[in-house]
């Protein structure tokens, strides 16, 4: 019975790495409210997109990990959101730097 269950749950599981990591990004922005700068925005926006995306291709390549699109899909939109969260790291670097903001 522990295999039934495990079966079900291994790609919820799975699938909360990124929903957290997306998460994260909706509260920073939530936390900043409108002082963060136009492009700080949008890369916190687009990561969360693309890690909700990323979390949604993660649980359906767990229940068929034979499907290729899927684990396309799933290496692609982590791997951008990633990407967006290191530009939103290096805009709010920059934000925080500039002199009289």
């Amino acid at each position: 019975m522990a295999e039934e269950f495990e079966k079900f749950i291994r790609p919820i599981r799975n699938a909360s790495s990124p929903g957290t990591l997306a998460a994260l990004s909706l509260a920073v922005l939530r936390i900043g409210g409108t002082e963060f700068p136009t492009a700080l925005k949008l890369g916190l926006v687009l990561g969360a997109i693309l890690f909700l995306l990323s979390a949604f291709f993660i649980f359906f390549y767990s229940i068929y990990p034979t499907s290729r699109k899927l684990w396309i899909g799933t290496a692609l939109t982590f791997l951008l959101g990633l990407f967006c969260l290191i530009l939103s790291s290096i805009a709010f670097l920059v934000f925080i730097l500039q002199p009289g903001l």
